[in-house]
């Protein structure tokens, strides 16, 4: 059984998610010697911890669905058999025309990956991309990610181009700055992935350019619309 599976009720296809509880497995050699798997929506999501005033709380979607099943090994024929059981829902399963919603069913493969890359270095933007993508394939209900998909690919791209290059390089930068002169300041915001989101900077002779002549200062953001899709604000002060 994996993620995603489908049943047949009254003549129609319907799915659901499936997320598994736990596994056991033999210390000797690893193998797996009982597991059970949930309905997606079995229990209740824990408090939000999050502060609401900055977060939007997140939908409650689960149901405290009963429906599981429990495989075991048998330990002669090392094969797995069903242990325990229980088929029915209390909530609506999902049909043919929104079973691509479902997170088991949304993936975005190498050539996708590829042409999402593609469109985004010339210039073109997620949602733009996104429903050319639909209309290639026939529509939105025969591609197998979404739009915010889509944007997350795209931003764990970023990430890790962040993580092991332009991020790296910069605070190097940053740091070689302020060994020259300590007067050179820079501050990095992170978000809850505890990634860098938002960066600030200014050196020595900005600050005393300001100290003279700070007033009147221009905010720019120009050139948010890079590649990046990472908004650049210039700080320009005129006297």
């Amino acid at each position: 059984m994996r993620p995603g599976c489908f049943g047949l009720a009254m003549g129609v296809k319907k799915g659901f998610e499936v997320r598994k509880m736990y596994t056991n497995k033999r210390k000797s050699d690893g193998k797996v010697r009982s597991c059970r798997y949930v309905c997606a929506n079995e229990g209740h999501r824990k408090k939000d911890k999050r502060d609401h005033l900055t977060k939007c709380p997140r939908a409650e979607t689960r149901t405290d669905c009963q429906v599981r099943m429990g495989l075991i090994m048998d330990r002669e024929k090392e094969t797995y058999k069903v242990a325990d059981l229980i088929l029915e829902h209390n909530h609506m399963l999902q049909l043919p025309q929104t079973s691509h919603l479902m997170v088991s069913q949304r993936k975005i493969s190498e050539l996708q990956g590829f042409e999402i890359e593609t469109a985004d270095d010339a210039g073109i933007g997620p949602k733009a991309a996104h429903e050319l993508a639909c209309v290639q394939v026939g529509g939105s209900s025969d591609l197998s990610y979404t739009l915010r998909d889509h944007k997350n690919y795209l931003r764990a791209k970023r990430q890790r181009e962040m993580a092991y290059g332009q991020a790296g390089s910069m605070l190097m930068y940053f740091q070689d700055k302020i060994a020259e002169n300590p007067s050179f300041q820079y501050a990095l915001q992170m978000d809850i992935e505890e990634q860098i989101a938002n960066i600030f900077w200014v050196d020595a002779k900005m600050l005393t350019d300001y100290a003279y002549f700070g007033d009147v200062v221009s905010f720019d953001t120009t050139f948010g619309t890079n590649k990046e899709s990472r908004p650049f604000g210039v700080f320009v002060g005129f006297n």
